[in-house]
């Protein structure tokens, strides 16, 4: 059994010109003390009921990153990233890019998001839950995709991709999945 450290509240008594300094401590001795995996949420706005939405919360990737320069040996993911929070191409390049500076250490946690006061506030297109769903889906099929050998195109009922290069890939490689990718779905 791995155990876990997630960090919801980052409104911490010092403030945002503490905070780098605080979360680095945090991170480096939940590490030491025997924490495997370092998990950030993947939201723009506090969530209730953790605080209000004007409380401070880092972007998550951004601070990810981070994470990964300050600690040696802990996975690093969100819980969970929000399927429209970003086009999947580009997620899958911001993970394996924090895998390959991590040194092997990224993981993708996603969902079909739910906070929809959350992305209509900054712009993020929030469809119904069903088609969340299949957005989420589909991304994961083109992550898995960019993520193997193939890098041709891509063409699903949301997304379309004309090619899925992803160089350099990803050190790891996912534990739920084949090590080569799925074929192209068309709809």
């Amino acid at each position: 059994m791995d155990l876990g450290f997630h960090i919801a509240d980052l409104t911490w008594t010092a403030g945002p010109p503490e905070l780098a300094r605080t979360l680095g401590r945090l991170a480096r001795e939940a590490e030491a003390g025997g924490i495997a995996r370092l998990t950030v949420m993947d939201h723009f706005w506090q969530i209730g009921p953790v605080g209000a939405p004007e409380e401070s919360m880092l972007e998550a990737y951004t601070t990810l990153g981070y994470l990964a320069g300050v600690t040696e040996r802990v996975l690093l993911h969100t819980l969970v990233t929000g399927v429209v929070y970003r086009e999947p191409g580009f997620l899958a390049k911001v993970i394996s890019t924090l895998d390959v500076l991590s040194g092997g250490r990224a993981g993708l946690g996603i969902g079909a998001a739910w906070f929809q006061e959350e992305a209509e506030g900054l712009g993020f297109a929030f469809p119904p839950l069903g088609e969340r769903f299949e957005r989420l889906e589909e991304t994961l099929q083109i992550c898995l995709q960019m993520w193997g050998e193939d890098e041709g195109a891509f063409e699903g009922r949301h997304y379309r991709l004309g090619r899925t290069l992803n160089s350099p890939a990803p050190l790891s490689r996912p534990r739920w999945g084949a090590t080569t990718t799925r074929s192209r779905r068309r709809r």
